[in-house]
């Protein structure tokens, strides 16, 4: 993808998500959808879904800056900190350790804060793809398990990323309607 594919599928999906989730009225935006993939015990509703999005966007970015920058291992999940390697459910137990962090420090916030959250992490990707050349752009992010796995589709995955948690939630409310 070339960078103005990338900024209309962010910008598009963004919008849609957007426009939908405002569209819900807070107690259902923030009834409970889905068990947490860390604590099954504890349940996570739309909003909170929606705010793991900037989590990930965020930490995508992380990624593309490090690789940028010369790092070998800019994904960084696969190695744990003495070299070796962490078993696929060894890096999920992190990764939903640290989702759940994040759920619970925007927990009960209103959804305009949550907007806002996600507006900071969509201005970094916005600022990054600025910067970025088009042979990064097509160059492949080392350990990216996502999307191609060049910078530009793991950048455009965040739309997806969207879609893949609304549907999630969704379900989830229907389920329990």
């Amino acid at each position: 993808m070339n960078r103005t594919e990338i900024e209309i599928k962010l910008s598009r999906d963004r919008a849609w998500l957007l426009e939908t989730l405002a569209a819900m009225p807070p107690e259902e935006l923030n009834r409970p959808a889905t068990p947490s993939e860390h604590d099954p015990a504890t349940m996570w509703s739309m909003a909170d879904h929606f705010v793991h999005l900037a989590l990930i966007e965020h930490n995508f970015n992380a990624m593309v800056r490090k690789f940028v920058a010369g790092d070998a291992n800019p994904v960084g999940l696969r190695t744990k900190a003495d070299g070796s390697e962490r078993t696929t459910a060894e890096v999920m137990a992190m990764v939903h350790a640290m989702t759940e962090e994040w759920k619970r420090k925007h927990e009960g916030k209103p959804f305009d804060a949550l907007v806002a959250v996600g507006q900071h992490a969509r201005a970094e990707t916005l600022q990054l793809l600025s910067e970025l050349t088009d042979e990064q752009l097509a160059a492949r992010l080392p350990g990216a398990p996502w999307a191609d796995g060049t910078v530009g589709g793991v950048l455009a995955a965040n739309a997806d990323h969207g879609r893949g948690h609304y549907k999630w939630a969704k379900d989830g409310l229907d389920a329990e309607a």
